[in-house]
């Protein structure tokens, strides 16, 4: 995927998300199949998630962790494809170190022989996001007379929420497929979600209709809802929606409770453990009061007055001692304001607090404000309605 694309500047294409629909081509992402019997031992094993609650076509983000420290390995999301099946995404920065981990944790496992580990290269991933994402994809399922896997045509995307997923068959939309009489048909699986805070699909295609498939959407669409995306957008359009970005927010050496990712730590887990670096986690998420550690640091959001804070940006106290550091920041396009993510000393963290953050030299005025910095649009389930 590259930075940006000819049609549109970064903000643009940032702005064009927002209010129509863009595909992003997240085809560089390590897209994984873990079946067996033993597949959900694993699962658990290595990271701090309920997969036992986890139900048939749903989705959950979570966190690779390493044993003993709980250090973050990576961010995937877990899909539950059957009873001992899921669908696994990782990023594409991690492929040699994820690959190593999975090959580790395997083989260490003493049910190692009940698990079977597949990555599916050469698959394609499309992100579609923005509100005429539903639009966009009911539409080149119905043009294709793609079916579920009941064959059935009729299909309605409202009734698929945020974290649910489902295959649908597609055919072969290529030319030379069509006068030869000779038409091919595939499984896809569309996942609802995304990177962006907008409502949208990421969708997992076959390679040999990767290409076919995706000419197809953009066609079928137009150019006057749906365009191509980059990375430029992609990273201003998840910054607004505070979500990390692997090597940036979370690393080896920070805690799904320092990154505030408490949420994906199962009720159960909680209470029960047995999943790497739990002793550090659970006293990590216990507040100190209680008798428990509390993170040292925590992700926090910002505003900054005056020129944007990047990366590696120092986070002061009003005495100038440094209790912090930028991890990601940029102008946002949506709110014409800087914002930036970063990590600072707990007792910190609470939203209002003014704090200073040096930029080129000079201090400028930071405010610790809450995540996302965007309102999140995403389809659920519980509102019933286009969330707003």
């Amino acid at each position: 995927m590259p930075v940006q694309y000819s049609d549109l500047s970064i903000t643009e294409s940032h702005h064009w998300t927002r209010d129509k629909a863009s595909l992003f081509d997240v085809g560089h992402m390590v897209q994984h199949r873990l079946s067996g019997p033993a597949a959900s031992l694993l699962l658990e094993r290595i990271t701090p998630t309920s997969i036992t609650s986890l139900e048939t076509y749903h989705s959950t983000l979570s966190c690779l962790l390493h044993p003993v420290s709980g250090g973050i390995v990576d961010d995937t999301v877990i899909t539950r494809l059957g009873p001992e099946t899921f669908y696994v995404v990782t990023n594409a920065a991690c492929r040699s170190k994820d690959l190593a981990y999975l090959g580790e944790q395997i083989a260490s496992a003493p049910y190692r022989e009940g698990i079977d580990h597949q990555v599916l290269d050469n698959w394609g991933l499309v992100a579609l996001q923005g509100p005429l994402s539903v639009e966009v994809l009911q539409d080149a399922l119905l043009a294709n007379r793609a079916t579920d896997l009941e064959g059935r045509e009729e299909m309605d995307l409202h009734a698929l929420y945020f974290g649910q997923c489902k295959h649908y068959i597609v055919n072969d939309p290529s030319p030379s497929a069509s006068s030869s009489g000779k038409a091919k048909a595939a499984p896809i699986l569309i996942s609802r979600g995304g990177y962006t805070g907008e409502d949208g699909f990421e969708i997992s295609i076959p390679p040999d209709f990767t290409q076919t498939f995706t000419d197809f959407l953009l066609a079928n669409a137009g150019p006057q809802k749906l365009r191509l995306a980059g990375l430029g957008a992609r990273d201003s359009l998840r910054l607004e929606a505070g979500m990390c970005l692997y090597g940036h927010d979370m690393n080896d050496d920070i805690t799904p409770v320092e990154a505030g990712l408490s949420w994906i730590i199962g009720k159960e887990r909680r209470a029960s453990g047995g999943f790497h670096g739990d002793e550090v986690i659970l006293r990590e998420l216990k507040p100190v009061k209680e008798g428990g550690a509390g993170p040292a640091k925590r992700r926090i959001g910002l505003m900054v007055e005056g020129a944007p804070a990047r990366e590696g940006a120092k986070i002061v106290d009003g005495e100038g001692k440094e209790v912090g550091i930028v991890t990601s920041g940029c102008p946002s396009p949506t709110l014409q304001k800087n914002i930036a993510m970063g990590y600072v000393t707990s007792g910190m963290h609470k939203a209002g607090t003014e704090v200073g953050v040096v930029v080129r030299g000079k201090r400028r005025k930071g405010v610790i404000t809450k995540m996302p910095f965007v309102k999140s649009k995403y389809w659920k389930q519980a509102a019933g309605t286009a969330p707003g």
